[in-house]
């Protein structure tokens, strides 16, 4: 899947995956630079349209196993017709991808602690004056949340909740690279 720097693609399936997006833009910094930014999850609220920050709670940050509990916020208006969670809401999510200078990923938990089909990813390739961040989102199955938010949904509201919820998504990752690539550019010309 390939898309113009800055925007996003995505797709619906009513197999898995059930949504798959993914952005991708060109940072002015070093891949090691941009990778120990976007592992640094407590930072998240500075790039992330939901996430507002959090804390590390088992395990060494940043490494695979390390648990995050992310705080997020949620605006009224947002798929405003279905009943997703609105206002402050907290999630946990499991790194399960950490290669300094090259990616990093985590995948989000259910109310048990066990980790879903659900996974956040960033990918940094090098590149002529710095390097290539991909941001990525993967559901293969529906998440215990997917699952409460359509159970009282007919087959034609569900179609329509994934549709908007993936346009949203689809939305939400250029904005993150955006501010991502803000910041990381920022350091480093500050340095000069």
């Amino acid at each position: 899947m390939t898309n113009a720097p800055g925007s996003a693609t995505f797709e619906v399936g009513e197999r898995a995956p059930l949504f798959l997006v993914a952005a991708h833009t060109h940072i002015a910094a070093d891949p090691a630079e941009v990778y120990a930014l976007v592992s640094d999850l407590p930072r998240s609220a500075q790039w992330s349209p939901e996430c507002v920050g959090g804390t590390w709670i088992s395990g060494e940050p940043g490494t695979v196993g390390a648990v995050f509990r992310g705080e997020n916020l949620r605006a009224p208006d947002v798929v405003g017709w279905a009943p997703v969670v609105r206002g402050t809401w907290f999630t946990e999510s499991e790194v399960i991808a950490a290669d300094p200078g090259h990616g990093f990923g985590w995948a989000m938990r259910d109310s048990a602690g066990v980790r879903q089909d659900s996974v956040w990813r960033y990918d940094i390739e090098p590149a002529t004056g710095g390097c290539v961040l991909t941001h990525r989102f993967r559901m293969g199955h529906a998440t215990e949340g997917i699952r409460g938010i359509t159970a009282a949904m007919d087959e034609a509201q569900t179609r329509r909740f994934l549709a908007e919820w993936g346009a949203k998504l689809a939305a939400d990752l250029p904005v993150t690279l955006e501010r991502v690539k803000r910041i990381a550019e920022r350091s480093t010309t500050g340095r000069h």
